[in-house]
């Protein structure tokens, strides 16, 4: 075999997009030519290892092109074989190359981001490897490849399975454990002959959600705009802000092919003008109002979508693998709840959810009991914010809100005797409301273990399901149909309950408890499990629908995960 330092033999090197060493001089020199294609396999396993041993001393870097992403997963796949080349073997491209570059094209379908696995810089390797006769004779430049390529795929394989929602520290990449498994595994499976197709979809969940909104993205990519677009700033403070928040809204709407009248600085009525149009151009009322509303809309582009997009996909891949057969399903920026079984949706209900101060937590949990005109006790936190500040100013405001108040005993006490002014973080009593139908929990409350004091419940304020926004209450979530979801429950205790149980309750039961305002707890046997979930988007009659970000969940995550993308 001959070896070769002499540059000039490959005098297209420096140029390549991602394996060009232009930047670290040491690296130019890297080259090894090998005459004979047969033996080249040989020299690329020797050189796999070595720039592997220089990652590990460079905390993965092998030089300004070229940094491996998940060392230690590609480092243990070529140990456990023995150093073999996957994508190439004698200076030609095996077909799981092809195939690799094909998906990382087609990224995007699954929710994910080519430039993320490095696609156009594979892409252009590949092609100039394919076109370049001389480069193919260089065993480091296939050295590099396998490891870019394999890199890229474990990355894949990673965002497939677990996402992208979580701290580096807590990646499969850094977790020994799931190497063989998860990544090995899957790219022995793609080296054998299985189709990267077969093994992206196997990695991914099989909940009919997840299914369903990715059948939506070709659809919303076909029509989506790439252009980026100028970020509007609202509100703004001062009349130095003013002029700006002016130009930047002039500018936007430009960008939207929409003219202020070509002024520097458009007078009032030139900018509701030209808000008018575009409120027109987007289907809402155009009534040439600037507001917080009008701002979101202009802020929220199609790439901004697609990374809600890829957020909901990922949140799909944090719930268990399997679902149970019979779940509760709540989706707070949808304000529905679902009750599913066997994949099918059993019943659905409008929902009021908490106000952004006040957001209804995520939940995984179970309904563990059903109480038939409940009492409320105001938590902790309403009391500090809420009830402490209002007894303050007026010790009756209780009696005017249909409160009581209860010492450590259960004792009522008179809040006229208590000298407020002393606490301000919390007081030593328990605020109770009576049960009955001017309660704020209704008629009836489902309860669940959870750390956060709150549950499913009837609501005084039934007329508020008619409002579009339903982010209003303290935390807690009210459910419109809650005679059914009890019913429900009823039912599937008594189909599932063995013949020598007894139950001590039925559906008419509740109905009739309810007639005569009796206090009941009804204990359930056979929990029904509870997913109470943020969810900003799912597919709608063949289309992918977009709900309010409420809490600003997506915004944040988008922005700590997905920023540039």
């Amino acid at each position: 075999m001959k070896f070769c330092n002499n540059r000039a033999l490959l005098p297209l090197v420096v140029t390549m997009l991602l394996f060009s060493a232009c930047k670290n001089p040491a690296a130019e020199k890297e080259i090894k030519i090998v005459s004979d294609p047969e033996s080249m396999d040989g020299f690329v396993r020797k050189t796999i290892k070595e720039l592997i041993a220089k990652a590990e001393d460079n905390k993965g870097e092998i030089d300004d092109s070229l940094r491996l992403q998940f060392l230690p997963v590609v480092k243990f796949y070529y140990e456990q074989n023995d150093y073999e080349p996957v994508w190439s073997s004698s200076e030609k491209w095996k077909q799981p190359a092809d195939s690799l570059i094909w998906y990382l094209k087609n990224a995007a379908l699954d929710g994910l981001f080519p430039e993320d696995y490095q696609y156009a810089s594979l892409a252009a390797f590949k092609n100039a490897m394919d076109a370049d006769s001389v480069r193919r004779t260089d065993a480091v430049l296939w050295a590099r490849g396998e490891i870019a390529f394999t890199d890229a795929f474990m990355h894949v394989v990673q965002d497939l399975k677990q996402g992208r929602l979580q701290q580096d520290s807590l990646s499969w990449k850094n977790k020994p454990a799931v190497y063989k498994a998860y990544f090995a595994g899957n790219l022995d499976k793609l080296a054998s002959g299985t189709s990267i197709s077969s093994i992206t979809a196997a990695l991914q969940p099989k909940h009919k959600g997840y299914e369903s909104l990715k059948s939506g993205i070709r659809k919303f990519i076909d029509s989506m705009d790439n252009r980026s677009y100028t970020y509007v700033d609202y509100p703004y403070k001062g009349a130095t802000d003013s002029i700006q928040f002016i130009k930047k809204i002039q500018k936007r709407l430009l960008e939207s092919a929409i003219s202020t009248g070509g002024n520097p600085l458009p007078d009032s009525t030139q900018l509701s003008n030209a808000v008018k149009k575009y409120q027109s151009k987007k289907g809402i009322r155009a009534d040439g109002k600037i507001s917080a509303g009008l701002i979101k809309l202009i802020n929220t582009t199609d790439k901004e979508r697609f990374r809600r997009i890829a957020v909901t996909l990922d949140r799909y891949k944090q719930l268990p693998e399997q679902m149970p057969e019979k779940y509760i399903w709540v989706n707070l920026p949808a304000f529905y709840l679902k009750l599913y079984e066997n994949d099918s949706v059993a019943l659905e209900s409008k929902i009021i959810c908490g106000r952004p101060a006040t957001p209804t937590p995520l939940i995984t949990s179970a309904i563990t009991d059903i109480m038939l005109y409940p009492t409320w006790t105001i938590p902790t936190s309403i009391i500090t914010k809420e009830t402490l500040p209002a007894l303050k100013r007026d010790p009756g405001y209780l009696a005017r809100k249909g409160f009581y108040l209860l010492d450590n005993n259960g004792d009522r006490v008179d809040p006229y005797s208590i000298n407020w002014s002393k606490y301000s973080k919390g007081i030593p009593y328990r605020v109770q409301q009576g049960s009955g139908d001017d309660n704020a929990l209704g008629v009836i409350k489902f309860n669940f273990d959870n750390p956060f004091s709150v549950y499913l419940h009837d609501t005084n304020q039934r007329y508020l399901f008619s409002n579009s926004m339903r982010s209003l209450s303290h935390g807690c979530v009210r459910v419109q149909e809650w005679q059914k979801l009890a019913f429900y429950i009823v039912r599937n205790d008594s189909i599932l309950s063995k013949q020598r149980d007894s139950l001590k309750y039925t559906s008419d039961s509740i109905v009739n408890w309810i007639a005569a305002k009796d206090r009941h707890k009804i204990l359930v046997k056979n929990r029904l499990p509870l997913f109470i979930r943020y969810f900003g988007c799912e597919l709608v009659n063949g289309s992918i629908k977009f709900y309010d970000d409420i809490y600003g969940d997506d915004k944040a995550l988008t922005q700590k995960y997905f920023a540039g993308k």
